[in-house]
């Protein structure tokens, strides 16, 4: 199992399917390992991560990782605890409106069913309402974040995306900063086993 993973992870770190519709040299942006403990799960690499090739080194990094999460940058990009990933692994750049492209659909058929299957993981977060989408098709995405979901029989955490852009729906779902994201935070931090 653990070869079929790494070889999995060889060749995507390799992938180009989406160079002629990019118009740029994809990066795919992939962090952990086949037994990372959680599994998270968001839409696609901002252009500052597809320069740094790191998950999550912009705002929305910050705020999850320190606001959210209230864990280090040793414990966020440890392997053994996250498997970092996303709907599309590689920055998918901009459409005509200047907004982020979709993920192409062709890196969730290609890449991300096969490494779920080889994860030995606890639990799953997903980020945002379009990676909750693929995985909860016909649930309401605000019920989704304040209740406790599954994928394949394990624990699956929804959260809004946590970016800056994102202030409406905090102010007009205040119980998510007051109440949730403390039991949320509570549930990383035991698997995790951080105090």
């Amino acid at each position: 199992m653990k070869n079929k993973f790494n070889e999995l992870i060889s060749n995507l770190k390799k992938c180009r399917l989406c160079e002629k519709k990019f118009g740029f040299e994809p990066h795919p942006v992939i962090l952990g390992n086949a037994n990372s403990k959680i599994v998270q799960i968001s839409q696609a690499p901002s252009a500052t991560v597809h320069e740094t090739l790191k998950p999550f080194t912009d705002q929305s990094g910050k705020k999850l990782k320190y606001e959210w999460y209230q864990i280090s940058d040793e414990d966020f990009y440890n392997p053994n605890n996250f498997y970092i990933a996303a709907l599309a692994h590689c920055y998918p750049g901009k459409d005509k409106n200047g907004n982020d492209r979709m993920p192409p659909k062709v890196c969730y058929e290609t890449w991300i069913k096969k490494e779920l299957e080889l994860i030995n993981n606890e639990i799953y977060v997903v980020i945002g309402a379009k990676a909750a989408k693929t995985f909860f098709p016909n649930d309401n995405f605000n019920d989704l974040i304040f209740k406790d979901n599954y994928i394949n029989g394990k624990l699956a955490i929804v959260l809004p995306h946590p970016s800056p852009l994102n202030i409406k729906w905090f102010k007009d779902h205040p119980k998510f900063l007051q109440d949730r994201i403390i039991e949320i935070r509570k549930e990383i931090k035991t698997i995790l086993k951080i105090k």
